[in-house]
Parts: C-alpha cells; structure tokens; sequence
C-alpha cells in the first residue's frame, strides 16, 4: 500500500512534560475515506496526541505528515485551511445564536477574512440555502430557529458536527463525540458520523466501544503514551495485550458492539 492512501502519518510523534512522556514515539496511519478510532485507558495520551495532531501543542519530537505535506511545523490556522477540522470534546456553539445562525457563522469563517458583522444581516442570507443543507444533513433542519441553548445534549452536539462540516474538513477529528450521552443520542451520534464519513475521513477518539466496533474501519490502541495494539475491532478486541490494559477500568467495555 502506497503512502499516497494515507491522509494523515506521524513518524514518532513524541510529547514530553517536564520529564513525563504523555506520547511517546506514535506512529499512526489515517487512511483516506476511513473511520480510525484512537482508544485507550484513562490517561494514555489519547487527547494530547489530538492537541498535537491540531498544534495546539508542539511535539517534542516525530513528524505530522498530512495529505504528502510535513505539517508539524505549522499553526493550528494554517493546517485548519488545509482541511483539518477537530470537533472538541465540551460542546462549542454558540448558546444564544439560533441553530442556523450557528451555522452560518462557520461557513463565514470557512469563507475567510474576518466576520462581517457590520453589514446588513441580509448579506449573509446567500448562506442560508448551505447552512440549511448541513442541518439536513445532521437531522436539525427542523430546529433552524430553535437557540442552540434550548436543544437537547446530543443535537447540541449534531449541532456541532454541523459547524465542522461547514469548514468543509478533509479530515474530521472528533474528540468524545458521544461522552455524557444517553442510549437513544449515542445510537444518533454513531448514525450521524457514519453518514458524514461518506466522503471524508475521520479520526475519533471515543470511549463507547459498541460505538467504536461498529463504525471504525481501523482503531489504534495507545496505553501510557505509546501504540499498544492496532487493527479491526474483531483483532484489537482479542488482543491480550488490550484486554489487560482495560481490567478494571470503569468506563470501557470490550465486549462487542449490540
């Protein structure tokens, strides 16, 4: 398999803090129009290895390489106009917009320059038929003039999804998507990205397992900072390896998807 069917390498990606290695050494393979799933006990690195992956931190050491361009020197604006968009882990919308008016805000954004709030309203209302095609998209549509503070927790976080695609992302990064959800939202959610992953590629940390076993293609297990096991659910799900690093750990479940 080429390196062009990657997206997204990292050539030992390292982060140390003070002495303490929170990555160490990840080398992470993203394969173009797949759904790759980073899990792990508390505390692996999962999260720090999305800050960097992002910028929002800058490795100690290794190499990002995305789409055949080295990005690990780059700003975290610079590598979100190459089309790397990250979904945060705490809901970020804003709470007294109306649903549409969340959206549109992301698609100026996507159109660059700075926000033109000087203008008549009625400028912005050529972005409308777009914002509301991306409701659609995520089941909103229904709720354009609702304000984002009033939706329930899991269309709060379709909202979400919705202000990522209208960055219009190559690569989607999803921190915890469906974390603090009910049954009914994560089943949603789960539904909702793989919608959405019909024509991008997404890379999710998530700690759902039925979630991960039934939409990612490839998941990558970290433990203490480095890559414990990688592969199909149905090879990581019986790794030895996996299923120690997971004894007793409250929030994970290895048995397979429902």
């Amino acid at each position: 398999m080429s390196s062009g069917d990657y997206i997204l390498e990292t050539h030992d990606l390292t982060k140390e803090f003070k002495g303490f290695v929170a990555v160490s050494k990840v080398n992470l393979r993203v394969r173009r129009g797949h759904i790759h799933a980073l899990i792990g006990p508390n505390g692996a690195g999962k999260t720090t290895c999305f800050n960097l992956l992002t910028k929002f931190l800058t490795p100690s050491a290794g190499r990002i390489v995305y789409d055949g361009h080295d990005i690990t020197g780059e700003t975290p604006a610079h590598i979100a106009r190459r089309g790397v968009i990250r979904s945060f882990q705490i809901s970020a919308v804003f709470p007294h917009l109306t649903v549409l008016e969340n959206v549109r805000v992301a698609l100026q954004r996507r159109l660059g320059g700075s926000f033109h709030f000087w203008r008549s309203e009625r400028c912005l209302d050529s972005l409308n038929d777009r914002a509301l095609e991306l409701l659609g998209a995520v089941d909103l549509a229904g709720y354009a003039d609702a304000k984002a503070v009033e939706l329930a927790y899991g269309r709060k976080r379709a909202l979400e999804i919705a202000t990522t695609l209208a960055m219009d992302p190559q690569l989607m990064l999803l921190d915890e998507p469906t974390q603090g959800m009910g049954l009914e939202d994560v089943d949603r959610i789960r539904q909702l990205i793989k919608k959405v992953s019909a024509d991008r590629t997404i890379l999710m940390v998530e700690h759902n397992m039925s979630v991960v076993a039934s939409i990612a293609d490839t998941i990558t297990v970290l433990q203490r900072g480095a890559t414990l096991a990688e592969g199909p659910y149905e090879q990581v799900s019986k790794n030895p390896a996996v299923i120690e690093a997971y004894m007793g750990s409250a929030n994970v479940e290895l048995k397979g998807a429902h």
